[in-house]
């Protein structure tokens, strides 16, 4: 039976940006990683748990449609408010969407390599907005 997400594995080009703006923007960190990969890469962490898995590729493909591309991966989160707040003050690029019937408010955003993502709290977090 299943009961949770590992990870998300992620092949990039950009894997230092990438990196940074999953370590600073969401608040991942680099952590372990087996040592006998022979290719670049890393594993971000979240609560102790390597969440996202990066590959890194001498370059981005040239037929995006011949390579497996993620549609969306989503996370649990805490803290709305300065969450959104980090946004604004980086500048990204967000959309607020409100999911009533099961009490979610989430904040889709994009990583460098345009991956979509969302972050998902608790709807009474987002406040009276």
């Amino acid at each position: 039976m299943i009961e949770r997400l590992d990870h998300i594995n992620i092949r990039t080009h950009r894997l230092d940006e990438m990196i940074a703006w999953y370590r600073d923007v969401l608040g991942m960190e680099v952590g372990p990683r087996p040592a006998a990969f022979d290719f670049p890469g890393a594993w971000l962490y979240a609560n102790g748990q390597p969440l996202v898995h990066f590959v890194g590729v001498a370059a981005q493909p040239s037929d995006p449609g011949t390579d497996l591309k993620l549609e969306h991966g989503a996370f649990s989160a805490t803290g709305f408010k300065g969450f959104v707040e980090k946004l604004e003050a980086r500048g990204e690029r967000f959309r607020l969407t409100r999911i009533e019937e099961f009490g979610i408010a989430q904040v889709n955003v994009w990583d460098p390599d345009g991956n979509h993502l969302h972050i998902d709290f608790a709807l009474a977090e987002e406040g009276a907005g």
